[in-house]
């Protein structure tokens, strides 16, 4: 399905998105299944190479077209029947998975920084686990910086584009918390160091689920030992471990040396919150202390 999807043109796979999306919605008495984890991020840090890792779970259940939905964040104008159109139909998700149950679950990198998207699935969700993927946010933000550029989200150099964030992105927050419904580019695709602050985000779905709905992984330690970290997630969401697995990087940027001050800068600024962030995560982070 993969394979094909991937031949077939961007526009078309679009228009199919949508007619399967609205059959799916305004047919009546269709049963689907339901998430029972989403993978909220973060950006940049190995969400699709855990996405595809799920996905040879023989009980997990993929959405019927992009791993990430993005109902929580940037569509939830759409409503919930939009959103569980979204996921295979009941009877189907349980042939292919049988004779055990299945998992489903979606994974959109935007709900971790999102200012709304927690509240929305504290209340939408209340028993949802949720899976977090961390990385050294040093590293994150000049990646997100790389990635962002090459789409053409981003003009800036590096270093400029670190001293414009606070000027660019701390206004669209506020027009965001004002406004539900407010779509923020800028806050999407500019906010390099901040969506690196992790421990703020964790917080705020903490603050409206129990911290054990919460799972948290370093992306290091999932790239060092793959089956070991997945045997943890499987744990935690109840599923076997599997005997083999096959996990490596994907959508990775080609590699280009950070600018000796921004390293600096960014490496004293997330430093003063490891201790924290650490703390909460219950072990220590597995990337450079910047001293």
């Amino acid at each position: 399905m993969t394979a094909l999807r991937q031949r077939v043109p961007a526009p078309l796979q679009r228009v199919g998105r949508q007619v399967y999306v609205e059959t799916g919605r305004l047919v009546p008495g269709l049963q689907r299944v339901q998430p029972q984890f989403l993978l909220i991020g973060g950006q940049r840090c190995g969400t699709t190479s855990l996405f595809r890792a799920l996905m040879q779970h023989p009980r997990v259940i993929r959405p019927s077209f992009h791993k990430g939905i993005n109902y929580f964040d940037v569509s939830y104008h759409r409503g919930p029947e939009w959103y569980a159109a979204h996921f295979p139909l009941q009877r189907r998700a349980e042939a292919s998975t049988s004779p055990e149950s299945p998992v489903a679950f979606e994974a959109s990198g935007y709900y971790m920084f999102h200012p709304w998207a927690a509240e929305r699935i504290a209340a939408d969700l209340p028993d949802i686990k949720l899976v977090a993927l961390l990385r050294d946010p040093v590293e994150r933000a000049y990646s997100a910086w790389k990635h962002e550029h090459a789409r053409g989200f981003e003009t800036a150099s590096f270093e400029d584009a670190l001293e414009l964030e606070d000027g660019r992105v701390r206004p669209e927050v506020t027009r965001m918390r004002k406004d539900p419904g407010y779509y923020s580019a800028v806050h999407r695709h500019q906010a390099y160091r901040g969506r690196g602050e992790y421990l703020d985000q964790l917080r705020r779905y903490t603050s409206l689920l129990s911290r054990d709905q919460l799972y948290v992984m370093y992306s290091e330690d999932f790239f060092r030992d793959p089956r070991g970290e997945f045997s943890g997630l499987c744990s935690f969401l109840g599923i076997d471990p599997l005997d083999t697995l096959e996990a490596k990087q994907y959508n990775a940027r080609p590699s280009a040396s950070m600018p000796a001050a921004a390293r600096s800068r960014l490496s004293a600024h997330f430093a003063e919150g490891r201790g924290a962030l650490e703390e909460f995560v219950g072990r220590p982070a597995p990337w450079p202390t910047g001293d």
